[in-house]
């Protein structure tokens, strides 16, 4: 597993590495801004990624944004990332399909060297008699 996603941190913990009160983060999980995996007893488990999350949470709010500004920042957040990763597989698409194409017609190609040689006769129509 990705140690990123492995949800290791208690609510507590988690709320002092973010430097906000364990309630702050219910309160986003309520909103809807976090999403921490739960034991089978039902205690939330913060990850790597949930604190990162959360920072990236904490930069909107400090810049001004209430928590459905800070919702709709990271939906678009997320839909941008989606949208750029569509573009990278579709562009290594484009040039795999272009590679082959190429490569399929050179194998058409002649060599200059191999060529027929045109010959041209004299310019202008010769005129008889």
């Amino acid at each position: 597993m990705n140690e990123q996603f492995r949800a290791v941190y208690v609510i507590s913990v988690a709320a002092e590495l973010a430097g906000v009160h364990p309630q702050t983060l219910r309160n986003y999980e309520r909103f809807g801004l976090l999403d921490p995996s739960r034991t089978s007893g039902g205690s939330r488990r913060f990850s790597d990624a949930d604190l990162v999350r959360l920072r990236r949470i904490q930069e909107l709010t400090d810049a001004g944004c209430n928590l459905e500004g800070v919702r709709r920042v990271l939906q678009l957040e997320a839909e941008l990332a989606a949208a750029r990763h569509e573009i990278a597989t579709l562009k290594n698409l484009v040039t795999e399909t272009a590679a082959e194409t190429h490569r399929h017609y050179r194998r058409d190609l002649v060599p200059v060297s191999q060529a027929l040689t045109i010959f041209v006769g004299p310019k202008g129509p010769t005129r008889k008699g």
